[in-house]
């Protein structure tokens, strides 16, 4: 309930107690409309069909409750609205939900409720009646793909209609109630341009990238959470040729290509009797038989790793992917690791060769102490030097402090190293400006 809501009703009251009211208010008018309607039949309607008659129902029940509790036409038409959502939409969350500034919804327990916005969490003033409540809402979005939650099956992963991805952990294993992360994705598309414009990296680097997609070297987009990997991946994506054949290969969709040829595929959790999975490494593999131009896996994070390592090594280069790590040397390291869950007793050596051989270019992307995202390094692979890969630096990004505002300063330069892999991208018809290995640009 929002601060004007709250506001608006008996001064003498405390805060606690008006939001209490409004809560039990609510959860009468909802148990009253949950007796008296046809909700089998209701529910077979859009909304939109629906509503108009029980709105007016709540009106009537809000006439019958204003002795008891009186309400401005404000807080009624809030009343209204927030029923409405318990019928038809996710609750409290809806108002979220429809905010297009949150990338996150993060909710610790059933009265504590926080979001992200710009790379920044706040605490909101939203809140669910009970854990009762909230567990109802979960259950909501986790029947609607078709899996459960409950104390023998306490987690579970789904997926909004609009495409957001969620995660709900509950008791015995959330000590303190249901929990639940929602991950939302941007309706606009962030542009290569956008990203210059926010300091998320320069030209010379745009150029760089551009390039090297084109003429088709694989890269790693590598970071930790919420650090703009798949916004990079998908800006990325764009400098793939419109003639190309993509299949795209996600745990939960999130990358929206802007070419037409493109095949999407999605892992399918197990069903309610734990049977049916299809993890990543199975697609990665089908994926080979479905005559790809470029593969690009969103997220590897585990054996399927040695799959698409094979498949770059093997004609399909200019795949894209990202990994968790916080630096481009522990992108390696991850992906030693990953490719050792195979469990097919590769030597050490071979599996970093089969990495060296595969992998161009690494792209390291952070979240700032600020909330924005910048790409902090971009390295080349070049080569063995006994059992250690190599790669030397082409752009870094240098923090120098803390501005005005808590704002991070820095600045991002090219290292002075010509690439190895720039007689590639000439060889394809884009040759490199000499003078963007000498670039640097101060972000004040």
């Amino acid at each position: 309930m929002s601060t004007a809501v709250m506001g608006g009703m008996v001064g003498a009251e405390s805060v606690d107690a008006r939001s209490r009211n409004y809560q039990e208010l609510k959860s009468r008018v909802h148990n009253d409309l949950l007796n008296r309607l046809d909700l089998e039949r209701l529910t077979r309607l859009q909304r939109e069909v629906a509503e108009p008659e029980i709105r007016s129902l709540i009106v009537v029940m809000l006439e019958r409750e204003s002795a008891a509790t009186p309400l401005s036409l404000f807080e009624r038409e809030s009343l209204i609205a927030d029923v409405l959502n318990e019928l038809f939409g996710l609750g409290p969350l809806e108002m979220l939900l429809h905010d297009g500034s949150i990338s996150d919804i993060l909710i610790n327990r059933h009265d504590q409720v926080y979001i992200e916005r710009e790379g920044k969490l706040e605490e909101t003033e939203v809140m669910f009646k009970d854990d009762a409540h909230l567990m109802q809402i979960i259950e909501r979005i986790v029947s609607s793909v078709g899996r459960r939650i409950d104390e023998s099956s306490p987690m579970v992963d789904a997926r909004l209609a609009d495409g957001s991805r969620v995660n709900a952990i509950v008791p015995p294993l959330a000590l303190d109630g249901p929990t639940m992360s929602i991950r939302r994705f941007r309706t606009d598309r962030l542009g290569a341009q956008d990203l210059v414009k926010r300091d998320s990296w320069t030209e010379p680097m745009l150029e760089f990238l551009q390039a090297a997609v084109a003429c088709r070297l694989n890269l790693i987009v590598s970071g930790g959470t919420g650090s703009g990997k798949t916004t990079l991946l998908n800006v990325l994506s764009g400098f793939i040729g419109a003639t190309e054949r993509v299949v795209t290969i996600e745990d939960a969709a999130e990358l929206k290509l802007r070419q037409r040829h493109v095949v999407r595929l999605e892992t399918r959790p197990a069903n309610i009797e734990g049977k049916g999975a299809i993890r990543s490494r199975e697609l990665v593999v089908n994926a080979l038989r479905m005559r790809p131009d470029r593969i690009i896996v969103g997220e590897v994070r585990s054996e399927e790793a040695l799959d698409m390592l094979q498949a770059m090594n093997t004609g399909h280069d200019g795949s894209l992917t990202t990994v968790h790590a916080n630096s481009q040397r522990d992108a390696l390291y991850r992906l030693d690791t990953m490719v050792a869950m195979a469990n097919l007793n590769i030597p050490e050596r071979a599996i970093r060769q089969q990495i060296a051989s595969a992998i161009n270019i690494i792209v390291q992307v952070s979240r700032m102490a600020d909330g924005t995202r910048k790409v902090t390094g971009i390295s080349e692979i070049t080569g063995m030097e006994g059992d250690v890969i190599t790669m030397q630096d082409i752009f870094a990004f240098d923090r120098t402090g803390i501005g005005p505002g808590g704002k991070v300063q820095g600045r991002f330069r090219a290292t002075g190293i010509r690439p190895k892999c720039s007689e590639r991208i000439a060889a394809a018809g884009m040759p490199l400006r000499a003078d963007m290995f000498e670039h640097v640009k101060v972000v004040a």
